[in-house]
């Protein structure tokens, strides 16, 4: 029996991550290769020219999995029925903007997107928040879409995740599919915490924990000693990615949204974990009621934090700043709302 097409939104679709993403869903990257899709493509009005020129490639690209297009700019069309939504469009900071204008601005789009997916997607509709501030637009969203169970909804730092485990394959000239289980903790943000103490490098010699370091492997040792420079590397990897193109991440990130979405529909592979921004239920002494990221499993469409690992004095102080930051962004955020 052929698999019902499952529909999936995608917000600032003639965007640039939107652009690099659609073809990646209409390709099977991100529910499977045997999974068909209806796309449901929204922009604002005055790039809907630009968004029915993406419409005309999918349909020129003929990929055998799409089996509709919705291109639109109206917000409740775009919504109706749509199982998956990843919220690509946002209203990016400009020059000689303040934070408060920011954020205003996209509280204001997610207020108005949140009340569509409440009233018009289908019931449990998976979400994935891309545009920044990430976590806080999630905890918007969250806001107004009450019937959305919180546990659906969720931002992406697994573009972080996936910098983290580049970074690590480089530094010890391994293949990336041999390092497992970096973090990010907290806010997809500079204070955002890429924590590589619970990280494991698979050797000749089997598993290794990186943390244990032999004296004949001096690479493990040369990455610890290396753990500031690694940090702030993952930290400012989207600024650099600005200065080199002049424009921002947009493949990574389009490859990275449908990795967090696969895994949490698919399910993580045994003894893998992931980092995603979900909502935060106390767990490692976070604040309850932030959209912050963790290490999670996924299994049945259904994420888990992964419990019980040890934080050290560093990662604690880490840990709490990047908490901080989002308590901040949050009394922001519901600032502009009153």
């Amino acid at each position: 029996m052929a698999k019902q097409p499952v529909r999936v939104l995608v917000t600032g679709a003639a965007g640039q991550i939107g652009y690099a993403l659609v073809p990646m869903i209409a390709r099977g990257v991100m529910l499977g290769p045997d999974q068909p899709v209806i796309l449901h493509m929204l922009d604002i009005a005055p790039a809907a020219e630009a968004l029915n020129g993406v419409k005309m490639e999918l349909v020129d690209a003929a990929f055998p999995l799409l089996k509709g297009v919705v291109a639109t700019t109206d917000v409740v069309e775009a919504c109706t029925e749509v199982n998956i939504a990843v919220m690509v469009g946002g209203f990016p900071r400009k020059e000689g903007m303040e934070r408060k204008d920011v954020m205003s601005k996209n509280v204001a789009i997610y207020k108005s997107q949140a009340s569509a997916l409440e009233k018009h997607a289908a019931a449990n509709c998976k979400v994935l928040v891309v545009a920044n501030p990430a976590n806080t637009n999630a905890l918007i969203l969250k806001e107004f879409a009450p019937s959305i169970p919180e546990k659906n909804i969720s931002c992406l730092t697994r573009l972080d995740h996936n910098r983290a485990l580049g970074q690590v394959s480089e530094r010890l000239n391994v293949p990336v599919s041999d390092v497992k289980n970096v973090i990010i903790w907290g806010n997809h943000s500079s204070t955002q915490y890429p924590d590589v103490n619970h990280a494991s490098v698979k050797t000749p010699a089997g598993e290794k924990p990186h943390f244990l370091p032999s004296t004949e492997d001096l690479s493990f040792t040369s990455l610890i000693r290396l753990h500031g420079e690694f940090i702030t590397t993952v930290q400012q990897r989207g600024a650099a990615i600005i200065k080199a193109r002049k424009l921002s991440s947009a493949l990574s990130a389009a490859s990275s949204a449908c990795d967090h979405i696969r895994d949490w529909v698919l399910g993580t592979p045994e003894g893998t974990w992931v980092s995603m921004g979900v909502y935060s239920d106390g767990s490692y002494n976070v604040p309850a009621g932030l959209i912050y990221s963790f290490p999670v499993t996924c299994r049945n469409g259904e994420w888990t934090i992964v419990q019980g690992l040890p934080i050290d004095a560093l990662s604690r102080k880490k840990l709490d700043l990047t908490a901080e930051e989002l308590t901040e962004e949050k009394e922001l955020a519901y600032s502009c709302l009153s």
